[in-house]
């Protein structure tokens, strides 16, 4: 027989968060951790929820055959619950959470995975990470793109391309491990892994003279030391022998309504269940009945308690009130104007009338410039700690368009390539230009075939500059050469000694 001994800890960070937006539970049989995301959207109510849709998993008697399918409808189960808040309560829209939850059954363990939180498996001292992020940064790294040491640093790394939203593709990768008495877990929101190097958090990992909860402090201190900007969690679990194990369950962050760690007791799994449910949602049991007797007898007196309550009532909800517009006209957001990537001053949601936010800077990037997935994601803003970080993913959303407007080069032969061979013309005109020169579209080029726009000119034979004139980018290498001349001739000539080929140069639509 074999137990888990375990640990939980989590900090608010060293940001400008004032709220814990991470929420994770260590029981015996459970570990989850959840990153909240949505900054005024609730990130913190969405890690919380879906950790009390978990937690009723621990205790439960489930076999090893079917652990994974009962995990995948639990989070299933949890994100819809997600979309039913949402639809509720209108200013929780675009909250969203990633999450780990590994499920127990003897030494057979059901992983579920989404987002870009990561979990780990330190076995005979080899770190290896179980889990795979699911961000831009992750995608870039897939495709070789760049190297692990520059994925550690890339502007982008906090992007995710998929989460818990509500919505039905909000999908979990799943699968079932062997463990084996000796192994260490780690489960840990990007605050530690954004900041820590992972050569460090292995180091921590294989003091096994530390207990899980000295190594899950230590981790929690090197983070701070790090200087790590965002809510930093962890849960560090050891598959020990049944007596060795830990027994009462643990549950930090947003779900423990921000207190540092709070232990819940030997309660039933329906307990558990009630009690987490009611954290996330900060409701709490009915005021208790008040008896007649208890009251002032007197109907003026009555109509006195009744009127300094009102009163008291206002200035208090006057000095609430202004204290959260002082506090929203200190946060910053991207979102969309006229189509146009826009910085916000406030928050994304508006008091009846009055709306919460203004537009302080209208950019000249276009959304409809960005990949589909991003185009999304500003649409439904991307909050920001200050207006440096506002900028910041504006620079970040900006690379993202330059990464769509790559020329491809398509040869006489019908090869691509982003090379222009020497010897060769090659002209390109922008959609626009090309529109307005009633150019033809080529389909099957690169793209999306009626996304592009080309102009191609024939040695020998005439062709058409358009508004925007010809390019000749022989030095180039990708379509960008010299096109002052494309200005005043209006055509390419050409003799039988120095006709060279013409190449076509694509550019996706709504590239400058």
């Amino acid at each position: 027989m074999v137990a888990l001994r375990y640990a939980a800890r989590t900090n608010v960070g060293l940001g400008s968060k004032s709220r814990n937006e991470d929420s994770a539970y260590a029981g015996p049989e459970l570990l989850v951790l959840c990153d909240g995301m949505g900054g005024h959207a609730a990130g913190d109510v969405a890690s919380s929820l879906v950790v009390s849709e978990l937690v009723h998993l621990d205790g439960e008697s489930h076999g090893a055959d079917d652990s994974l399918d009962i995990l995948e409808r639990a989070l299933d189960e949890a994100n819809s619950r997600l979309a039913d808040v949402m639809e509720v309560y209108p200013d929780s829209d675009g909250m969203g959470t990633t999450c780990i939850a590994m499920m127990r059954t003897g030494t057979k363990l059901a992983v579920a995975n989404i987002g870009d939180s990561r979990a780990y498996l330190l076995r005979d001292g080899r770190l290896t990470q179980i889990t795979k992020d699911h961000s831009f940064v992750q995608k870039l790294l897939d495709e070789g793109r760049i190297s692990k040491d520059e994925a550690q640093h890339h502007p982008q790394r906090s992007l995710v391309t998929r989460v818990l939203t509500g919505r039905p593709e909000d999908t979990p990768d799943l699968s079932l491990r062997e463990l084996r008495v000796g192994d260490r877990l780690l489960l840990c929101s990007d605050g530690l892994t954004d900041y820590v190097a992972e050569d460090t958090v292995a180091e921590l990992l294989r003091r096994d003279d530390r207990s899980p909860g000295q190594v899950a402090d230590e981790l929690v201190q090197v983070a701070l030391r790090a200087a790590t900007r965002d809510n930093v969690t962890v849960v560090v679990a050891d598959l020990v022998h049944a007596r060795e194990g830990t027994t009462k369950p643990q549950v930090v962050g947003a779900a423990s309504e921000r207190r540092r760690a709070q232990t819940i007791g030997q309660l039933t799994p329906a307990e558990k269940a009630a009690q987490l449910t009611r954290e996330a949602t900060g409701t709490t049991l009915a005021d208790p009945p008040v008896l007649a007797e208890e009251g002032p007898s007197s109907p003026v007196l009555r109509w006195l308690r009744r009127s300094l309550v009102a009163a008291a009532l206002v200035v208090v909800l006057g000095a609430a009130g202004w204290g959260a517009w002082a506090w929203s006209q200190q946060q910053y957001f991207v979102g969309e104007q006229d189509g146009v990537v826009t910085i916000y001053r406030g928050v994304s949601q508006d008091l009846g009338p009055v709306s919460l936010s203004t537009a302080e800077d209208l950019t000249d990037l276009r959304v409809d410039a960005l990949p589909a997935f991003y185009q999304d994601q500003v649409r439904r803003t991307l909050s920001a700690d200050d207006r440096a970080g506002a900028e910041t993913i504006v620079t970040e959303l900006r690379q993202l368009a330059q990464g769509r407007c790559v020329p491809v080069v398509v040869l006489p032969d019908g090869t691509r390539t982003s090379q222009v061979p020497p010897g060769a013309v090659a002209v390109t005109l922008d959609p626009d230009e090309a529109a307005r020169a009633a150019l033809p579209v080529p389909t099957g080029a690169a793209g999306d075939g009626a996304d592009d726009a080309v102009a191609t000119a024939t040695a020998g034979e005439p062709a058409t500059s358009g508004a925007g004139g010809l390019r000749d980018p022989l030095d180039a290498g990708v379509g960008l050469g010299d096109d002052s001349a494309g200005a005043t001739d209006d055509s390419v000539a050409a003799t039988a000694d120095d006709a060279r080929p013409t190449v076509q140069v694509l550019y996706p639509e709504g590239c400058p």
